[in-house]
């Protein structure tokens, strides 16, 4: 089995809910969730335009070749309301990003893994560095807590709890 990263973001609708559904599918679609970071909000990160997101990293373990996990990934942000109109950085409902899949390196048309801007967002190493800091990035060969620390992006990343109704 392969330690699975996978990063969720929403900044459109309700955003807890939209991480929240996305976690349920993939427990029953792919695999058990093993580890959940806490939400973190930031502002938008390429396009300073929209409304703040919602991300959230989550570790599970699963054997399925990554071109299949994909799929099931794409699969899950459709039927969650995602669109894609080809315009990087866009508002969403649901993103689900495959961070680190074991010490897999894939480079494809369509994938690839470890994500190729991990080092540069703390949206994403924030989260990462919560429930694996020592995690070694298998191209740079530099930990989660590393990366973070030599992090260029200046996005504050707070930590989210949603108001209780």
């Amino acid at each position: 089995m392969n330690d699975l990263f996978l990063l969720l973001g929403s900044n459109l609708g309700d955003r807890s809910s939209n991480i929240s559904n996305a976690i349920k599918l993939i427990a029953n679609e792919i695999a058990e969730i093993d580890l959940s970071s806490g939400l973190y909000e930031t502002d938008p990160w390429g396009n300073s335009g929209q409304d703040k997101f919602l991300n959230q990293v989550i570790k599970l373990q699963s054997n399925k070749d990554p071109v299949d996990l994909l799929e099931n990934v794409l699969s899950i942000e459709q039927r969650l309301g995602r669109t894609r109109d080809g315009e990087r950085n866009s508002a969403r409902t649901i993103d689900i990003d495959i961070l680190f899949y074991g010490d897999m390196i894939v480079k494809s048309s369509n994938l690839e893994v470890p994500h190729p801007r991990i080092h540069l967002r703390k949206f994403v190493l924030v989260p990462m560095n919560e429930i694996a800091p020592g995690l070694v990035h298998p191209v740079s060969g530099l930990s989660i807590d590393r990366l973070l620390r030599c992090c260029p992006d200046k996005l504050e990343v707070r930590s989210y709890s949603p108001a209780l109704t």
